[in-house]
Formats: C-alpha cells, structure tokens, sequence
C-alpha cells in the first residue's frame, strides 16, 4: 500500500488463551478427546445459570423496554443499586454519575487504555492477563511496562519492584492490580492494597483495579475492594456479572470511578471515556436490566456459596496432588478460579518429550517448527503442546501471560468431578514423566 497502515503496538496483540484452540480442534479430530482448560468459561465447563436466575431474564426478557437504547452510562437503576452497594462498604463513596455501562470488561479495557495519551504508560502485572497487557502494549505502541508478581510470596507484587519501576519512569501514569489475580488465583491483603494506595499518592498516579472475580473468594480470604483502600487517590475498579451469575455470554461490565473530582485532569480523562461511549450510543440493555433484581436476592449468595465451595474443594484437591512433584511450584489458589504452575529453573529443555499417537505427534511438532526455531520456542509452550498431544488436556503456558516464568495456568471450572481429579492427577504424572524424559 501507499502507507504502512499497520499499527507497530499490535505486536503486542497476543491471546493464547483462544490461540491454542485451533491445534486442540485438530487433536480431536486425530482421535483426541479433549479436555478443555484454556479458558474460563464456567457454562461450558458444566456450570448452570440457577433456574430461578433464568426466570429473571426469561421475564425481563418479555419487557418491550429491555429491546431499546439505555442512557450511555447505563440503566439508572441498576447504578443506583450498584452505588449503594459499594457505598456499603464505608470505602469511597459514589453516585449512579460515578459509573459506565460497557459490552463486558473487554470493551472497557480498550477505552480504558485508547483514550490515553499514548506517551502515558499503564504499569501492569507480570504474570499479566493478556486483554490488559495486549491493549495497553497496543495503544502505547510500546512492549507493556510490568511489575513483577512474586510466585515466592503468594503471588503478591513485589513491592520494591513496582514503586522503583514508577519512581524512575515519569510516563507512569496508573497502576494495574488485578485482585482476585488472574493467572495467579491470588487474594491480596488489605495491608498490601494499603501500601499500593500509598505509592500511588507518593507519585500522583491512579490506581486501575480488575475486580470481575471480587465475588469468588475462598479458602477462608476475604476480597478487599478498591474503594475500601483508595482513601483520596483516583482510581477505576472494573466489575461485572460474567463470573457472579455466571453469565460470560452477556458481556456486561461497568467502571466505578473513585475521587474523580479530586484532580482536574483525571477527571477530564473519566469525561472522554463517557463522551466515547456516548459515540457508540450506549451497551446492551437486557443484562443490566436484571442485576438489581438478581443481586438483591437472597438467593444470590446462596449460589455463590455453592460455587466457591466447589471451587475450594478443586483449589484443594489440585494443591495436593501437583505441589508433591519434583520440580515444581504453585501456590494454593484463594480466588477466581484459575491456579498458575511454576516450573523450577532448569527443569525444562529441548530435549523432552511426551508419547503419543504418531499422525498426532508429526502435527504437534510441525506446529512446534511453525512457531520458529526449536531453542526460540519458550520451554512451558513445549511442554502444554506436548501434554496436549499426549493427554487431550488443553492448557496455556504461563509465558503466554507476558511471564519470565515457565509454567502453565489451570482453572478450577470442571463440575464433573471425577473429570476434575482425572485431569490434575494425570497433569502430574505428565509432567514427572515429560522432567524424566530425553528425546534423541
């Protein structure tokens, strides 16, 4: 073409988790029954939205309002209870004003980043989620700023690293936390939260907080919400129902915006975000039009109480049978429903290789040789290619997560019980098997 049109950041556009499928479907169709743990998606693991949960939408449904436009912010209502709500919780408090409806935290992340001055850069996470790492690596046409996660204590950010990392770069702008952790299934304490508040005030920044998970906690933790912590810094939390009910398929999320009033230019930032959604019209009404109804429901914690009871008891039962083998690590999984494996330094090299089929074994090799040179291919992405091969198991590697570290995220998700405890024990004899291994 006359111009490169092609954007230098979408280099950084990166999604193993969906990316993986594609050989996975090929493994199928080789014969390979395939378990699928690359993604969290609680229905198509076996999870059912409560009856009474459908009934709601089944009648909202039958509401002529629920086929038009919502205000750009979102249904009034529905902000107003969500408002309440946080207000609850004798943290910062906001208005139905302080809040905007988006198609799912997806489409709020690309506002989030977009509508920033590319010079001004988001710190993030590292194990990241890729939706965040990707959008603001693209927007900033740059590799994402990250501060490191320390799988040594809990996952938790190493402190020293993220303020050093502001500190010494003035294009800091925000912090991201993603607190329940996702890849990580880590919990942070209220004093950790406290102490991220503080960095942020210390070098005038604000603080970006993904709570979709904030409803799933176990293990005796308690999720300590953003606005519970941010005291006068500005802040975003991001939330919405896709886990809670869970209802993914509805792509519906909403921001919560914190002391917005409290800095000029934060809050010009939060007015773009609004005039930009105003452009697009608004989100998708029928979803938020059952929130308050739902979540106003005694029987909402009910179903919640179950699910993390399940959640808890696979949190458990996968701790146990990985955490005993030789050259490996993970830490005990406290929420959302994901757990991240570390494998040791040196565990892993080019030479190891898992049995399987044959006709199989030339594809997942040519798709190896596809991603380039045997010794550029990161060592966990071997190793899942090959667990795939051999097992059906669909996993994603943890260096996908924008991580130094070679592993491999699981979830929490299959409801079939007997599947579950299949799945960890032969990932364990997999991975004993794949250290042990040397091919000629």
């Amino acid at each position: 073409m006359r111009n490169n049109i092609v954007n230098k950041g979408t280099e950084e556009l990166s999604y193993e988790i969906r990316g993986i499928v594609a050989v996975a479907e090929k493994a199928r169709e080789l014969g390979k029954n395939i378990i699928w743990e690359n993604i969290g998606d609680p229905i198509a693991k076996g999870e059912q939205m409560p009856e009474w949960i459908k009934e709601i939408v089944s009648e909202s449904a039958l509401e002529n309002k629920t086929y038009g436009y919502c205000p750009t912010q979102g249904l009034l209502e529905t902000r107003e209870f969500l408002a309440e709500l946080n207000n609850s919780k004798n943290g910062a408090q906001i208005t139905s004003n302080d809040m905007i409806f988006f198609n799912g935290l997806g489409d709020a992340i690309t506002n989030i980043y977009g509508l920033m001055k590319k010079e001004c850069r988001v710190i993030g996470p590292t194990p990241a989620y890729s939706t965040h790492s990707s959008a603001e690596g693209l927007y900033s046409n740059s590799s994402p700023v990250m501060y490191e996660l320390d799988k040594n204590n809990l996952w938790y950010p190493d402190l020293d690293d993220l303020e050093n990392k502001v500190k010494y770069n003035p294009s800091v702008s925000g912090i991201l936390l993603i607190n329940p952790g996702n890849p990580t299934g880590a919990v942070y304490s209220k004093k950790l939260l406290n102490d991220i508040v503080d960095i942020a005030n210390e070098y005038d920044v604000f603080i970006l907080c993904d709570e979709i998970y904030q409803n799933l906690v176990y293990n005796g933790k308690k999720h300590v919400s953003l606005s519970e912590v941010i005291d006068d810094v500005c802040g975003i939390s991001m939330k919405g129902i896709s886990k809670d009910l869970p209802w993914p398929g509805s792509r519906c999320g909403w921001t919560e915006f914190y002391n917005k009033e409290k800095d000029p230019v934060f809050k010009k930032y939060v007015e773009n975000i609004g005039k930009f959604k105003m452009i697009e019209v608004c989100s998708t009404t029928l979803p938020q039009t059952i929130i308050p109804k739902v979540m106003g429901d005694k029987r909402f914690e009910k179903s919640l109480d179950e699910r993390k009871k399940y959640y808890e008891k696979a949190s458990n039962y996968a701790y146990k049978t990985l955490n005993k083998i030789e050259g490996v690590s993970l830490n005990l999984t406290n929420g959302a429903f994901y757990g991240a494996l570390t494998f040791d330094d040196g565990v892993l090299n080019n030479n190891q290789h898992l049995k399987m089929d044959k006709e199989l074994e030339v594809y997942i090799m040519g798709v190896l040789e596809q991603c380039g040179h045997h010794s550029l291919v990161e060592k966990d992405k071997r190793f899942v290619y090959n667990l795939l091969g051999a097992s059906g198991i669909c996993m994603v590697p943890l260096t996908s997560f924008c991580s130094k570290h070679n592993g491999l995220r699981f979830t929490l998700l299959e409801r079939d019980e007997s599947i579950m405890k299949w799945t960890f024990k032969t990932l364990g004899e997999k991975i004993d098997e794949y250290i042990n291994s040397t091919t000629n």
